[in-house]
């Protein structure tokens, strides 16, 4: 089994935003189909014939995938984070100034007490994001 976030984005960002996390995170945007390609009844609206009906973000065997959010769908993003975890608190720091340029940042990224380095923010497209670098935490022995 495989669990995966869908992302949508309202005001046709699904490509811009992909392509972010796609260059930030070492992954590959594939499977990209259009409104206008989709086969249906009728041709899609111009307005949105050029907007992403179903894409994904490879990377390695994890996957992200979206769409952009027909205007009558389109609604805030809420309950939840994507949460990406890296070893390294210099790794850590980059992708989170990466991702959260331009965005509203909730939580300076930083060492906490589980943490080298966590921070919180919403990026630019309105995705929330967690960057988690963990502390190694050394196994006691049992008494």
């Amino acid at each position: 089994m495989l669990l995966n976030t869908y992302l949508h984005f309202p005001n046709g960002k699904c490509r811009e935003a992909f392509e972010l996390y796609a260059r930030v995170l070492g992954g590959k945007v594939e499977n990209v189909m259009t409104y206008g390609e989709m086969p249906m009844d009728k041709p899609a609206p111009d307005k949105v014939k050029n907007q992403i009906a179903h894409a994904r973000v490879a990377f390695g065997e994890q996957l992200l995938m979206g769409s952009d959010a027909p205007p009558e769908h389109a609604q805030p993003v809420s309950g939840f984070s994507v949460n990406v975890s890296v070893d390294d608190p210099k790794e850590a720091e980059r992708i989170y100034k990466a991702l959260s340029e331009g965005g509203e940042i909730r939580m300076e990224i930083q060492e906490t007490f589980w943490a080298q380095r966590f921070g919180m923010f919403v990026d630019r497209f309105g995705t929330p994001w967690m960057v988690n670098c963990e502390k190694r935490q050394s196994m006691g022995k049992a008494a």
